[in-house]
């Protein structure tokens, strides 16, 4: 992680101004959506990117498959359980001729 070396304090209401410069740089607007994750003891804003979220673990990564046309997102954890419970299933199913 690179420090900016910017401070801000949280207000009243638990509010942060995101400085304009970050905002530029990162390409984030006025009312765009902003997720929010937590990894132990840090909060990480990340602008949304809607699609980017595996549909079998919910990670959001820019790493993740886009399969199907966009209908399915996986990351390789989620693919990985798929591709288990697919392989299981044509093993079980009768084969069709």
């Amino acid at each position: 992680m690179k420090s900016t070396g910017i401070t801000r304090k949280v207000d009243e209401l638990g509010r942060i101004v995101i400085p304009i410069e970050l905002r530029r740089s990162l390409s984030i607007n006025i009312k765009d959506p902003m997720e929010i994750f937590t990894e132990n003891d840090r909060i990480i804003l990340q602008k949304y990117k809607p699609g980017n979220t595996c549909q079998v673990t919910g990670e959001t990564s820019e790493d993740n498959l886009i399969l199907g046309g966009g209908k399915l997102v996986l990351s390789k954890e989620g693919a990985e359980i798929v591709m288990k419970e697919l392989e299981s299933y044509l093993q079980v199913a009768p084969a069709q001729e």
